[in-house]
């Protein structure tokens, strides 16, 4: 703030009488006052700077909801692009199957006229074929009733055979103490030795004869104690060859013995 220049002050001071040296006072007491206000620019200052910040802090806070806003709108366009996207996927989807649905039907139409048709001829051909069938039947019929006597014939004879066999196979089970069991399967038989080993008299050795083919097989694995291979596979195919089971349960005993006793 500038100082306005006063003529009369300093006329006082010019005709003013000198002061002593002991009173007279300093040159910076007769200096004018000025004052510049800086206080109120100080004021002003701090007032504008937190006007200021208060504006950056709306606008920055503007912009950010602003930004939000647009992002907002942004996934909502998004999604609703999707769903749209979706939609017409869905519809076309639908629309392919409506189509396939329809040709399907179509050709199902067709097969069944087809189908209808070849019915017709069936029913014409499996009425002509019953009558062939009905005198192949008759002939048929006398076929088995031949069949059916030669089967009670030979039911017969097997009835005959068995009684020569019953006795037969007493004595191999008395004299080789030997049991026969079933195993659960109708072309198995189990063979069990006892008073085969001197120590043991009770203990048992057995195998399991294998009767499905007309080669008769040992399982290996059936046989307790084990015995040589190469011995089982010999007195196994000299019954094959002789039909001889009197022999092959003396050939098996006999085979129990020599495993035993090598034990």
């Amino acid at each position: 703030m500038a100082t306005l220049f006063e003529p009369s002050f300093s006329t006082s001071l010019s005709t003013r009488p000198p002061f002593s040296s002991a009173s007279a006072p300093s040159m910076a007491d007769t200096l004018p006052n000025i004052n510049f206000g800086f206080e109120d620019l100080r004021s002003r200052m701090a007032s504008f700077t937190t006007r200021f910040d208060i504006f950056i802090a709306q606008g920055r806070a503007r912009v950010l909801e602003e930004r939000n806003e647009f992002r907002f709108s942004v996934a909502e366009l998004h999604e609703s692009q999707r769903i749209k996207k979706r939609a017409i996927d869905d519809f076309a989807q639908k629309t392919t199957s409506h189509a396939q649905s329809l040709a399907r039907e179509a050709a199902e139409t067709q097969d069944m006229h087809v189908a209808v048709a070849a019915i017709s001829a069936q029913r014409d051909a499996r009425a002509s074929a019953r009558n062939r069938l009905r005198s192949e039947i008759a002939f048929t019929q006398q076929q088995i009733e031949t069949k059916l006597a030669a089967q009670r014939d030979y039911a017969a004879r097997l009835d005959a055979q068995s009684r020569h066999n019953g006795p037969e196979l007493d004595f191999w089970t008395d004299y080789l103490c030997l049991r026969i069991e079933g195993v659960g399967q109708v072309d198995r038989l189990r063979f069990v030795f006892t008073h085969v080993d001197e120590r043991d008299w009770e203990r048992e050795c057995g195998f399991e004869l294998n009767t499905e083919e007309r080669e008769y097989r040992v399982e290996e694995e059936s046989v307790i104690p084990r015995v040589s291979r190469e011995e089982l596979d010999t007195v196994v195919e000299r019954l094959n060859h002789s039909r001889d089971l009197g022999g092959f349960l003396k050939g098996m005993r006999g085979l129990f013995e020599g495993s035993i006793q090598q034990a």
